[in-house]
């Protein structure tokens, strides 16, 4: 995927990603555009594959998740597939990378204690190695890359 942006664009997903409930009116004037002419703008974002959806920032802890970890996961020889497949099903699982280097897989769980984190890594454990570190603070959360 190839899509030039502008200015005006990097303003509107700044914007967004700022704020996703922004109402077509508050972002408008925000850019300095119509709302027509913003409503499009978005539109076009969306049908490119920039925007590829909107979504609140939920606090785990908030809801009781009050540990994370980050696992890397190095399946056993012949497992790579079926590891893949329980990682896709784990609900703990938040979030998950397929990476190179010597292990496959780098994921973050969210749990509400060590126990449950050893009841999922026990799950894995006839199939893939695994080598977990607890998420102490989030000094930067997911955020946007420079968009010049």
């Amino acid at each position: 995927m190839d899509y030039l942006i502008d200015d005006i664009d990097r303003q509107i997903l700044a914007c967004l990603a700022e704020d996703a409930r922004l109402s077509l009116k508050v972002l408008s004037g925000k850019v300095g555009l119509s709302s027509p002419s913003t409503a499009e703008r978005l539109k076009r974002l969306e049908e490119k594959g920039v925007i590829q959806g909107y979504g609140a920032r939920i606090n785990l802890a908030a809801l009781g998740y009050s540990l994370q970890a980050l696992v890397r996961v190095k399946p056993l020889p012949g497992m790579l597939h079926k590891v893949e497949k329980m990682i896709q099903a784990l609900p703990e699982c938040i979030e998950c990378d397929k990476v190179t280097g010597e292990d496959c897989f780098v994921m973050r769980l969210v749990v509400r204690s060590i126990d449950q984190l050893d009841v999922v890594l026990d799950g894995l454990a006839d199939y893939a190695q695994s080598n977990t570190s607890i998420v102490k603070s989030s000094p930067v959360t997911r955020r946007l890359p420079p968009l010049h």
